[in-house]
């Protein structure tokens, strides 16, 4: 991030509404990051996807609107100092929830600090269990020039749902799910096999092992909300 600047965006795309001659040293930023772990109070940014009214409130903030975004709860589980590259800017590295704004972080930060701030560049390392150490780059997978070899590094669709909860289908079940159509699950052995479930969750439905929908459990039956045509 850059001290000194804020903007509309609170990155660097956006217009600049404030400067400040005040910048952090090392013993103040490490003074004020311990109050940003945990549950905190964050205000997402105006230009962002959050909708307002039905609308997205970046539209409205595009046409000049002043939106006012609520905050709301978000968890930061590791903030920390990286580097300090000179008095402009600084690197952090963050371990947050789902709802996290970066943007929002990064100017909240800069107050606590007494000055203003933007966001300058952002690198998602990780999400879940995917990480940038087993990825590759889109040039590497352009380089590949034939299927097989691109198949060879692409992960199963179950690895990106290894937390959700499976549920075994019959052959019968996992045909009427892929139609798109509800399956009850009223006798006593169907309800063993949702016993562990709550109303509302969310069940990854297999036919034989393989991946057939996404689906909701509700009122004694599965609903299919996304069915994977595996």
């Amino acid at each position: 991030m850059r001290w000194g600047v804020s903007t509309s965006t609170d990155d660097r795309e956006g217009k600049v509404v404030a400067t400040s001659d005040k910048r952090p040293d090392r013993a103040m930023i490490e003074g004020v990051i311990s109050s940003f772990k945990g549950v905190i109070d964050q205000v997402p940014p105006s230009f962002s996807a959050i909708k307002v009214a039905g609308k997205r409130a970046y539209d409205l903030a595009r046409k000049g609107e002043n939106v006012l975004l609520p905050a709301r709860e978000i968890k930061i589980y590791d903030l920390s100092l990286a580097q300090i590259i000179d008095d402009e800017q600084a690197v952090f590295h963050v371990v947050s929830g789902a709802g996290a704004y970066m943007r929002s972080l990064a100017r909240d930060l800069a107050v606590a600090l007494g000055t203003v701030g933007h966001l300058i560049s952002l690198r998602r390392t990780r999400v879940g269990p995917f990480s940038l150490c087993d990825s590759i780059s889109l040039d590497e997978l352009q380089g590949f020039g034939h299927i097989a070899a691109v198949l060879e590094c692409l992960l199963p669709i179950e690895t990106a749902l290894d937390d959700i909860p499976a549920l075994a289908l019959t052959g019968t079940e996992a045909s009427q799910l892929r139609h798109g159509q509800p399956v009850a699950l009223f006798r006593k052995g169907d309800l063993e096999r949702v016993a562990e479930l709550g109303i509302g969750d969310t069940v990854l439905t297999t036919d034989r092992g393989k991946p057939v929908a996404l689906a909701k459990y509700c009122a004694g039956e599965i609903r299919p909300f996304r069915v994977l045509n595996l």
